[in-house]
């Protein structure tokens, strides 16, 4: 079982909107300039989604993952998918 790509956008969202200033996670948040805002604007219909944008979100979703020790067990929430983390 895997985070469904709706669950993706909004974890992803909510981590963009409340620690893109976090300086634990300046380099995450750099690289992944176009997965994160992506997955704000996605959540709040700003824009539709696109097989590209699929490949930003589900890419920058496995990077978190990644970078936070986790092995993607189906999230539901950021709060989720960080007490998940041994970091």
């Amino acid at each position: 079982m895997t985070t469904d790509f709706s669950n993706k956008i909004t974890i992803l969202a909510e981590l963009w909107m409340n620690y893109r200033d976090d300086n634990e996670l300046v380099d995450f948040i750099e690289y992944n300039d176009l997965g994160l805002p992506m997955s704000y604007l996605l959540m709040n219909e700003i824009v539709l989604p696109t097989e590209q944008a699929e490949v930003y979100i589900n890419e920058t979703f496995d990077l978190l993952c990644a970078s936070l020790a986790v092995k993607d067990t189906g999230f539901s929430s950021l709060d989720e998918l960080l007490a998940a983390s041994e970091i």
